[in-house]
């Protein structure tokens, strides 16, 4: 149903005269009756008796009158729900227990003001890129593994994390009691990280650790979440796990773990954002200035990134 033929209607029932409805619209008396005329074929019904007084309401038009009036608010209310940003953000962090997550956090405690839906889908890169392209994510973090000139023309990506690898390992553990560890120092030595999905960036960027550097990496088992993997951690003497340094991973008060960094070269985890660049989200905008800024690319040092990021 045509909006403007409603509202013109509604002038007319309010005014009375459709040359004051007219003027009231900014339209000439011309195109206001023939707004009118339309919505009456459309309808099938007269919504006015036209007398030399103006026009006024017919049973039919009086029935019709609340219900356009009610049109009209929720068309202004669904407008209003996706105008000016109202609609919340909506971003995939990819898992509860990463460092996405933890960011995205610390991004609503400095803008409270900024709705956002955050969701944490685990879904593979192709999968985020796809949904993003398509507006079911406005933003979405991903492990880059197409390449910029290959990305969708709709779809920016930016690198906006790069988190460095940190060794976890209990009390009795070999390395427990060392201020640092190299890649090449983690060989032959157990690292369980249960619950890696094959085929996902990050069994893609564990492998390519395994290679660069002979490590053993268990991606086998059965684990219960976050504090399961570190209660067995703490209590093994061969069983250690990798996290990034802000893995927000809520620990078990009543174990003891050591946490040992691992340097020459320190493995960094490159994370990046996906959005739509006719987005006008003012969330994005904000959620992008926000990572961008506090960015710094990895320069000089001895750092470790697989050769796909």
């Amino acid at each position: 149903m045509d909006q403007e033929a409603v509202r013109t209607f509604l002038a007319v029932a309010d005014e009375g005269q459709i040359q004051i409805a007219a003027a009231e619209l900014g339209i000439t008396q011309q195109a206001a009756s023939k707004r009118v005329a339309a919505l009456e074929r459309e309808l099938g019904v007269r919504l006015f008796t036209r007398t030399p007084r103006g026009a006024r309401l017919t049973l039919d038009g009086e029935t019709f009158l609340p219900h356009a009036r009610e049109l009209l608010t929720a068309a202004g209310r669904a407008v209003d729900s996706v105008r000016g940003g109202r609609r919340p953000l909506r971003v995939d962090v990819l898992a509860a227990n990463v460092i996405t997550n933890g960011v995205v956090q610390d991004f609503h405690r400095a803008h409270p003001h900024l709705p956002l839906d955050v969701v944490a889908l685990g879904r593979s890169g192709k999968d985020a890129l796809a949904a993003v392209r398509e507006g079911r994510l406005d933003a979405a973090f991903w492990t880059r593994i197409v390449p910029e000139e290959r990305l969708p023309q709709e779809v920016r990506s930016a690198r906006v994390i790069d988190e460095p690898a940190i060794l976890v390992t209990g009390t009795a553990h070999p390395l427990a009691d060392r201020t640092e560890v190299t890649p090449a120092e983690l060989a032959g030595h157990r690292i369980w990280m249960p619950g890696m999905l094959k085929g996902s960036e990050w069994a893609a960027y564990y492998e390519e650790l395994e290679r660069a550097f002979g490590l053993t990496i268990d991606v086998g088992g059965t684990t219960f979440g976050g504090g399961h993997l570190l209660r067995t951690v703490a209590a093994a003497d061969d069983v250690a796990t990798i996290m990034g340094t802000r893995t927000p991973l809520t620990r078990p008060t009543d174990i003891e773990l050591r946490f040992v960094p691992v340097r020459r070269p320190t493995p960094l985890y490159p994370l990046s954002l996906l959005w739509r660049a006719d987005s006008r989200h003012p969330g994005l905008a904000a959620l992008l200035a926000y990572l961008t800024d506090r960015y710094e690319a990895p320069e000089g040092g001895d750092f470790w990134t697989p050769r796909w990021a």
